[in-house]
């Protein structure tokens, strides 16, 4: 029996089912929370850029979440085999965006990760990390007939990760190490060989070394985390200070004893003026204030719930290896990204700087969540 014209044309574009509602629902819980969270956390740089207009950068954030969801319909409608097709040349052209960042970048925070066009900015890691997902997707699906090989499989697909990383990791190691992470369990996913998988994860310790050992900046984070001094080109007296390198991870710790079980309430944060960046870099420290320990498991668990839907309903019936490797790739970055977030903010982990998707103030990494979750629809909607 033919399909009927919009039935085909449905197909022609990727739109053969119904995207994970729940996938939907989750964004949908986390977006609105984000919302809620930016207006008070946005407070203190509201009056220190715009005289106290929080309603300004309200608005400003509201319009990103918007171009997210914008981004991730797009996204969710185009046949992800025809993105694939792409795959490569966007990498490529992130990785010459990348090589221009150090160029003509400019610095924000202490590292130069940006470019600049008039009142424009992005950060070119963001597409880099789901150019490399998507391309990475594509040469494992092609080698599986000889995944175990080392230089017809493992080496095209190294060479290609590691200098994503290398390029991203000189001035945002954190987001080098995502990516890596990222693309080892799709590697692991794709049956390529344990042994390779231990070289590249010490390549990854190497890397992180070097990068730490050229980062004064860098090392002096990881030496507060541990309370040791173990670099010899950083200050001892800022590294074991409480008011230098520990102040930000003190004053997150504050704001999770502050908040309790149930919380100070919405918008009654304290901590908001004390931690650096609450917006972003620590925007789950102010939800633990606000909404207690409750609030704070209710959105770790959104995240644990798109785990699940993106590991065990999507990837593992996806039509095709390409579809389960590629979601695989983006639920494990969106999802790492939120833990390793959630991990600074308690103090497990070093200061890093990382956002939480879709729920901290951004603009290119809005757009580049929508953009990833947007395609782990469209293999969704393919799904068996």
């Amino acid at each position: 029996m033919t399909d009927s014209v919009p039935a085909s044309l449905l197909r022609r574009f990727g739109w053969e089912g119904p995207a994970d509602r729940y996938v939907v629902w989750v964004v949908l819980f986390l977006s609105a929370l984000g919302v809620v969270a930016i207006y008070s956390a946005i407070t203190f740089l509201a009056e220190t850029k715009s005289g106290g207009d929080t309603e300004r950068f309200l608005v400003r954030h509201v319009a990103r979440v918007g171009l997210a969801f914008a981004v991730m319909l797009i996204f969710s409608g185009i046949d992800y085999h025809k993105l694939a097709r792409f795959s490569r040349l966007a990498l490529l052209f992130s990785l010459l965006l990348l090589v221009a960042v150090h160029m003509v970048g400019v610095a924000s925070g202490g590292a130069t990760r940006w470019i600049q066009f008039g009142s424009f900015g992005f950060q070119p890691s963001d597409l880099a990390r789901a150019a490399l997902i998507l391309y990475v997707g594509v040469l494992l699906s092609k080698k599986q007939t000889y995944i175990k090989s080392f230089t017809r499989a493992f080496v095209p697909v190294f060479m290609w990760i590691l200098g994503t990383a290398v390029l991203i990791g000189t001035e945002d190691l954190s987001t080098a190490l995502m990516v890596l992470a990222s693309a080892a369990l799709m590697c692991f996913v794709a049956r390529a060989s344990v042994l390779h998988l231990g070289g590249l994860g010490a390549a990854a310790c190497a890397l992180a070394l070097l990068l730490l050992l050229a980062s004064p900046g860098r090392a002096a984070r990881v030496e507060s985390y541990l309370g040791v001094k173990i670099f010899p080109h950083t200050d001892s007296e800022e590294v074991l200070s409480a008011q230098d390198e520990g102040y930000q991870a003190r004053q997150a710790r504050i704001a999770f004893a502050m908040g309790g079980w149930t919380g100070v309430g919405p918008g009654k944060s304290v901590q908001r003026d004390f931690l650096p960046a609450p917006y972003n870099d620590f925007i789950f420290a102010i939800v633990a204030e606000e909404y207690g320990l409750a609030g704070a498991l209710a959105l770790l668990a959104a995240f644990v719930a798109l785990l699940f839907r993106g590991f065990l309903r999507i990837a593992r019936h996806a039509p095709d290896p390409l579809g389960l490797f590629i979601s695989v790739g983006f639920t494990s970055t969106v999802v790492l990204y939120a833990f390793v977030h959630a991990a600074v903010a308690c103090g497990l982990l070093p200061v890093t700087g990382l956002p939480m998707p879709l729920v901290s103030y951004g603009g290119t990494s809005m757009a580049a969540t929508g953009m990833m979750l947007g395609i782990l629809l469209n293999v969704s909607r393919q799904c068996r």
